[in-house]
């Protein structure tokens, strides 16, 4: 096998979950706002108004893509914050605090449940799906579930769960802002721009309308008290342009459904390779599987060595080595995880690259293995 000599960028970028480059939509207006927008929008003198009409406009706009209420949205520093703020607001507006979260959530959001104490994790299924069920048995205060899975793409019945849960829900809709329709049932819900081609450092808060929700954290100044601290606004408004963008966009959805569906067709073929995560009801643009007697780093490297960026493990925790919490929840193997998430520029071509590759990477990768 033929790799090109090492520390050479990727040729081929399949590891989109971790972030999109910047839409072609947000690159001139995100130029032209920063040369305009650096007041303060909380200033009444000319630039702290003019920015303040910026952000406006930015938070229009997204709640338009997102079909919410503009004075439901607010920008965070990050997709994590606006998880940390999204669900422990909820829980400093109830008496009953226990929060309730599926197996199979971001570690952004188990941690913040951590940090909260009172907790529980709710069991998923072979799928890493929630049943509503179990929502309803939990009996928990606040519920946080995911729109859709970020490591195996299953998406959650967010409305029926939410039907069957007697209390908030926290919803991160990080993975599939843009992608999907947000689902119905939502209290809170948080995304991340740079998920969507928007720009990193850009985060988005949503709060419904009637919604007991409390600053979980010490008070800032600022006139909105979802914010936390100084906004970027040439980053939200270059955020706001990039969803409309690939909310407009139908075509790439398509395009990327049908190219996992062909990896998961193709990479079956391989043996002992397990493909994890519902092959129908899920994000678009990922797909998983696990290759026996063969070490996930291992693979990470090796395809990176011939031209081609995937992630492996958990996708906040990988860089820890540690497994997967989101495949143990769902019984599937932990080690040798291959994650391939394709971007808006990703194409067939590509794709068939990547697959004419993997089984040599694979095997020689194997027969390092004493078995």
């Amino acid at each position: 096998m033929t790799y090109p000599p090492a520390g050479d960028a990727p040729e081929t970028f399949l590891d989109a979950v971790s972030g999109e480059p910047l839409h072609p939509a947000a690159q001139d207006i995100w130029l032209r706002a920063a040369e305009a927008g650096w007041g303060d929008p909380r200033r009444l003198h000319h630039a702290g108004r003019r920015a303040r009409l910026m952000l406006d406009n930015a938070r229009a706009s997204v709640a338009e893509s997102l079909g919410v209420r503009p004075d439901e949205v607010t920008f965070t520093p990050s997709g994590t914050h606006a998880c940390h703020l999204g669900l422990l607001g909820l829980v400093r507006g109830r008496t009953d605090a226990r929060i309730g979260v599926s197996a199979v959530e971001h570690s952004a959001v188990m941690h913040a449940a951590a940090w909260h104490g009172a907790y529980e994790t709710l069991p998923v299924d072979a799928l890493g799906r929630l049943e509503p069920a179990t929502a309803r048995e939990s009996g928990a205060g606040v519920l946080a579930v995911q729109s859709a899975n970020h490591e195996v793409g299953t998406v959650q019945p967010v409305s029926d769960i939410a039907a069957a849960h007697d209390g908030p829900l926290f919803v991160d809709a990080c993975a599939s802002g843009g992608r999907l329709p947000l689902p119905e049932g939502w209290s809170t819900a948080a995304l991340s721009a740079h998920k969507w081609g928007g720009p990193a450092g850009v985060g988005v808060l949503l709060v419904r309308k009637g919604a007991r929700w409390r600053p979980p954290f010490p008070a800032d100044d600022r006139a909105d008290d979802r914010a936390t601290g100084f906004e970027d606004v040439p980053g939200a408004l270059a955020a706001a342009a990039a969803l409309a963008a690939v909310v407009a966009d139908d075509e790439t959805p398509a395009r990327q459904r049908r190219l996992v569906d062909l990896i998961r067709r193709t990479v079956r073929e391989i043996p002992d390779i397990d493909v994890v995560g519902d092959p129908d009801d899920r994000l678009p643009h990922i797909v998983t599987f696990s290759c026996l007697y063969a070490d996930g780093e291992a693979l990470v490297g090796e395809l990176d060595r011939a031209g081609f960026a995937i992630g492996s493990g958990s996708a906040c925790t990988a860089s820890t080595l540690e497994p997967s919490h989101v495949l143990a929840a769902m019984g599937a193997l932990t080690h040798g995880n291959v994650r391939v998430s394709l971007s808006r520029t990703t194409t067939e071509a590509d794709v068939d690259r990547f697959l004419a590759a993997l089984p040599g990477v694979v095997r020689e990768i194997r027969a390092r293995v004493d078995l």
